[in-house]
């Protein structure tokens, strides 16, 4: 079913990603700026949390998230492409994603690891993610190039609710803080899967 435009425009608040789904206030804020319509925040714990509302139904929205041929369309900031996306989308499926960018330098690759922890078909994904070489092998903050303080490994909680159609997207990037500068590169891949959405 061919997607449509979409909003943030629902309450600031979210659940918590621990499994007893306690709710949590929010603090969000939106950026109108070059369409871009996803409500960034962070929850009580300091979690960065974005929002969006797709009007396409949770069933798209899954696909998007779980198909391997979806998912290297859209994920990543505006420039950055994904040759490698192998996820095995079950509880203790493995998950692995190369991203590239084009730099002055020539080619920069990114690779990410991760397992799925929670899968719950058109409602609620959970994987942890962390970085690594080509094999898969976790690296450390300081191989990474990551700053001093960072995780090894965090988790991304995607939730989605129906709403008579249109679909409420909540992800929570459990270890990053609402303010990272990595919320640039979701709010830009969000874009990217609007725009996938529509392409359908």
């Amino acid at each position: 079913m061919p997607g449509k435009a979409d909003s943030t425009d629902w309450t600031t608040t979210s659940e918590n990603p621990s499994n007893n789904h306690d709710e949590s206030s929010t603090t969000m804020t939106t950026d109108d700026t070059s369409n871009n319509r996803t409500s960034t925040g962070e929850n009580a714990d300091g979690h960065l949390v974005m929002k969006r509302v797709f009007d396409s139904p949770a069933s798209l929205i899954w696909q998007m998230w779980t198909d391997a041929e979806h998912f290297a369309a859209w994920y990543g900031p505006t420039g950055a492409s994904i040759p490698v996306a192998e996820m095995d989308v079950r509880v203790g499926g493995a998950r692995l994603v190369c991203m590239e960018m084009q730099t002055p330098d020539g080619v920069m690759q990114m690779w990410f690891a991760g397992e799925y922890r929670e899968v719950v078909p058109e409602h609620r994904l959970v994987y942890t993610e962390a970085m690594s070489d080509e094999h898969g092998t976790i690296l450390s903050p300081q191989q990474s190039g990551m700053p001093a303080g960072h995780p090894a490994t965090t988790e991304v909680v995607i939730e989605l609710e129906d709403d008579g159609g249109a679909t409420k997207m909540t992800m929570t990037h459990v270890g990053v803080p609402g303010d990272s500068p990595g919320a640039g590169g979701w709010a830009m891949a969000f874009d990217k899967l609007a725009a996938r959405i529509t392409e359908r």
